[in-house]
């Protein structure tokens, strides 16, 4: 039986996912970087090698996310642990990171929390750039906060991690900043996604129009900070608008909703 190659690999895997997704896959079985299939297409694959990519292929042709049978995900420049116990997080989450980085990294002390932190990435990776905060972490799922721990310990940042419902294992707390990515899809639209065949529906179901959970945040928000804190909320395309609507109730003189790269609503600033 003749060797099986790098190039047979990827010719098998051409037709049925994106060749970027099978360099991926393949580079991560032989430890290799992808430069090195480029460079090498006539190297041999051992067996286990070849099946275990096969195996793969297969879960990633059926639709698995590619982070899920890696079992990790970069964000901002780290890799997190992720299973399919928390949603995969995305390069969008990173503007909210970035806001918040610019808000905090001058000041001496900041306390701050991130809501439904999911694996964690962005309260683990705002902790690890600014020493100086005092991060809360607050996810509804212990499954999902087993793997938020997880990475905490990786990247060997300091953050209290909390279960329950929104702010409410803290509303005896003050904070000057409170980060949240929450489910943001509108409920019936939730089982025509792709990503709802393996990303948790908890992490994506929004309620009715899709932002229930903002609004049951919004409300929690005067009783856990003072005026002048910062408020940065990951939405969904189109629903700036709604979410400053319903923010009235803090200071809308002082909200705005920033764009992603595409144009579209993605974080809805507010000073309190």
């Amino acid at each position: 039986m003749p060797d099986t190659t790098i190039r047979d690999l990827l010719t098998e895997a051409r037709p049925r996912i994106p060749s970027l997704d099978a360099h991926v896959l393949l580079a991560e079985v032989l430890g290799v970087e992808r430069s090195y299939l480029l460079a090498h297409p006539e190297a041999v694959v051992r067996p286990e090698q070849a099946e275990r990519f096969r195996g793969w292929l297969e879960r990633a042709a059926a639709g698995e996310p590619i982070a899920y049978i890696l079992g990790r995900r970069a964000f901002y420049d780290r890799d997190f642990t992720v299973t399919p116990a928390v949603l995969i997080p995305r390069p969008e989450t990173e503007l909210l990171l970035e806001q918040a980085l610019a808000w905090a990294k001058p000041r001496s002390s900041v306390r701050a929390v991130d809501v439904g932190t999911g694996s964690g990435a962005l309260a683990v990776t705002f902790a690890a750039l600014v020493p100086q905060a005092d991060v809360y972490a607050v996810d509804v799922s212990a499954a999902a906060l087993a793997i938020a721990r997880q990475n905490a310990e990786r990247h060997s940042a300091r953050v209290t991690f909390m279960q329950g419902d929104l702010l409410t294992p803290l509303l005896d707390r003050q904070f000057d900043l409170i980060m949240a990515n929450l489910p943001y899809i509108a409920a019936d639209e939730v089982p025509t996604l792709a990503v709802s065949r393996y990303e948790p529906t908890l992490a994506l179901d929004g309620g009715g129009d899709g932002l229930d959970l903002v609004r049951r945040l919004i409300a929690q928000i005067p009783q856990v900070t003072q005026p002048g804190a910062l408020i940065l909320l990951e939405i969904g395309a189109g629903q700036g608008a709604a979410t400053l609507q319903i923010a009235q109730t803090l200071n809308p003189a002082l909200a705005e909703v920033l764009p992603d790269y595409a144009g579209h609503d993605r974080i809805v600033k507010m000073v309190r």
